[in-house]
């Protein structure tokens, strides 16, 4: 694991980025990539439902086809089970949980951050959660395996605040847990030195991928891509997907789903090019 302290990293506004789709075999540099992507705002669109953010048959079709060509990882915030049964591909990698929890083919499951130490602190934060925004509208409190997530995008105005001081009030109470911010959403994870740079790192490791002829590419568009856009960063393909409230260490972005989907179709075709030459 390569040490974060030891390297700067660059940091941009999203809308300066130059578009990823606009020469892809001269991005991917006759190399052949390992594809890490987000699921909610990449596969599928941000929606007010967490349960309804489904994907396309198009773009499950496209993932399967690029997976034929290379490695694919999806990289989730969600319960890992959650994003395996949304995909329903069972060619691809899945880290969910933002890593703590992966699986891939040939019967591969391990749970290599540690998370599980975290569990009796975020039964009772989820028990306090429940109990002290009751009364709040539109608030949702989605307990995952290793992670609460506390979902404000249908709160009213003038009760956001509320949810976010009860929110960090409990996370004060168990040190067993941290922050963890994102679009509309305030999380509870394990107070551990683990995230999705480092999930990302672990499975190039375990595939074997740390190789002068693979260039890792990610494709994320929330905060918590942010570690592994700066985890890849020099020797990797960090693309954001549209933009988030701060300036991000991605160096491309695509707009949009219907972006992500013309890129891995046009990625799919450089790469099977490349092959046949």
């Amino acid at each position: 694991m390569k040490n974060q302290s030891t390297k700067t990293i660059q940091k941009h506004e999203a809308t300066d980025l130059p578009s990823a789709l606009i020469d892809i075999p001269q991005l991917i540099n006759g190399k052949k990539p390992a594809v890490f992507l987000d699921y909610d705002g990449c596969l599928s669109p941000i929606v007010k439902d967490p349960d309804k953010a489904v994907m396309t048959q198009e773009m499950r079709d496209t993932l399967q086809r690029l997976a034929s060509v290379c490695s694919v990882a999806v990289v989730s915030g969600r319960d890992r089970a959650n994003v395996e049964k949304l995909v329903q591909l069972d060619n691809l990698y899945y880290a969910g949980s933002h890593g703590f929890d992966i699986s891939g083919p040939n019967n591969m499951h391990t749970e290599p951050g540690g998370a599980s130490e975290a569990v009796p602190a975020l039964d009772k934060a989820q028990k306090t959660l429940d109990e002290r925004l009751k009364d709040v509208e539109g608030v949702l409190v989605e307990r995952k395996r290793y992670a609460i997530a506390v979902h404000y995008r249908n709160v009213p105005d003038d009760q956001v605040s509320k949810v976010l001081q009860v929110t960090e009030g409990v996370i004060a109470e168990h040190p067993e847990l941290k922050k963890g911010p994102g679009k509309k959403i305030m999380e509870l994870k394990p107070n551990l030195d683990w995230h999705k740079g480092k999930a990302v790192r672990w499975l190039m490791n375990e595939l074997d991928l740390n190789k002068p002829d693979i260039v890792p590419l990610y494709i994320g568009d929330d905060i918590t891509d942010e570690d592994a856009f700066a985890e890849l960063q020099g020797e990797g393909i960090g693309i954001m997907v549209g933009e988030h409230d701060d300036k991000t260490a991605a160096e491309y972005r695509l707009e949009d789903v219907t972006d992500v989907l013309a890129f891995l179709e046009a990625l799919t075709q450089t790469i099977k090019s490349q092959q046949d030459v």
